[in-house]
């Protein structure tokens, strides 16, 4: 039992050092965003966990005496913990899906309103009737595994629905995989700690589960730093090269593939007249616009900052009819958008479009011919807007 109890311990050390390392690295970030902020979280409620388990396996080896005090102690707060870090989960995962009113309190209340009424229920039965809970070697009982499991299953649960409801409205296939990711990956743990219950009770699994969970999305979360712009929050230019490097992405069965390349007209003088910030506020609503205007499109569409003030859309069409509709709506989008954020001037963008030939034309030739058909369009843009005024 001695060297169960140290090979236990050596694992959840392990475990708690990565988590550590990773709360470090966060921590001495600059510029830490919430979602960060709901990731470090759950890494405390893991690396508390870590310790409470380590205790716990103290008293199964008889490091520390068993009884009723200690084995309450550790069973109530791997209760708590277990609890705490799905309850944290469900709280990235509102960051990261920017899930509306998160942070009213009516709605942080209602998230962990099945912990409260569990907490209270098994309370209840430990005083009424411990026997429930506890055999008379102080062993778990199938009452008290079902109090053990039953809210982090809730809350896994609201993890997945939302995500999935999410990636099956998602028409971009790079945010429909984040979704599927950061809904899928709390099952890893759920098997871990049902792989150590039920066949390795006395390896730490579950610990590994976990860290290896964590570190998924940390990778996860890194790559996606790498692949986003950082002002409007849309895939940058490198993420789109790898989009566009495999074919697969480019040509889908029943569907013909336009590039459209958009592009602010007259940006130099919004910065010159209201100055930069103002600038950033016009590529975040034209950002914006896009992503309105293709979010509820069944058609697949990947939309990208390609650089400056110039944008980059791939989509995925049955008919060019759809390709017009688009433009139409982008422009409408905008408009709105400039209204909603109280802008000086409503935006005037121009917009190219090309058809990918599928066995006979590249990417880099149709991004080409989409440019040329953008200066075109900007300066019909422009003209218009003058006769305009």
């Amino acid at each position: 039992m001695n060297e169960y109890f140290i090979y236990y311990t050596e694992s959840n050390v392990v475990c708690l050092i990565i988590f550590l390392i990773l709360l470090v690295h966060d921590l001495l970030n600059v510029d830490r965003q919430e979602r960060q902020v709901k990731y470090d979280h759950a890494l405390i409620a893991f690396m508390l966990y870590f310790v409470s388990d380590v205790v716990w396996a103290g008293v199964t080896a008889k490091i520390i005496p068993k009884n009723m005090i200690s084995v309450s102690i550790c069973s109530f707060s791997n209760y708590i913990l277990m609890a705490t870090i799905t309850y944290m989960w469900l709280r990235y995962v509102m960051a990261v899906e920017q899930a509306p009113n998160r942070e009213r309190p009516i709605n942080k209340f209602a998230i962990s309103f099945p912990f409260l009424i569990a907490t209270v229920a098994l309370i209840i039965t430990f005083i009424a009737a411990p026997g429930a809970l506890f055999d008379e070697n102080l062993n778990y009982r199938p009452l008290f595994n079902v109090f053990l499991i039953a809210v982090p299953i809730i809350n896994i649960t609201a993890v997945l629905g939302y995500t999935m409801k999410k990636a099956i409205k998602e028409v971009d296939p790079i945010e429909k995989k984040r979704h599927l990711y950061i809904g899928l990956f709390p099952i890893l743990t759920i098997v871990g700690g049902l792989a150590q219950v039920i066949l390795l009770p006395t390896t730490p699994v579950f610990c590994f589960s976990c860290a290896i969970l964590m570190l998924m999305v940390y990778i996860q979360f890194i790559e996606t730093q790498i692949s986003m712009d950082p002002l409007t929050k849309l895939n940058n230019r490198g993420q789109l090269f790898r989009y566009i490097s495999q074919s697969s992405n480019l040509y889908m069965d029943n569907r013909r593939t336009y590039v459209m390349m958009i592009d602010i007209n007259n940006f130099k003088l919004i910065n010159d007249t209201y100055g930069h910030a103002e600038g950033d506020k016009a590529l975040m609503i034209l950002a914006d616009a896009l992503r309105n205007s293709v979010k509820n499109k069944e058609m697949p569409t990947f939309v990208s900052r390609y650089g400056g003030d110039e944008f980059t859309l791939i989509v995925h069409t049955v008919t060019v009819a759809e390709v017009d509709a688009l433009i139409v709506l982008i422009r409408k989008n905008i408009e709105e958008c400039c209204a909603a954020a109280e802008s000086q001037y409503v935006l005037s963008v121009g917009i190219g479009v090309e058809e990918l030939i599928w066995g006979q034309d590249t990417i880099q030739k149709c991004m080409q011919r989409a440019d040329k058909k953008l200066y075109i369009d900007k300066e019909k843009q422009k003209a218009l807007l003058k006769s305009s005024v």
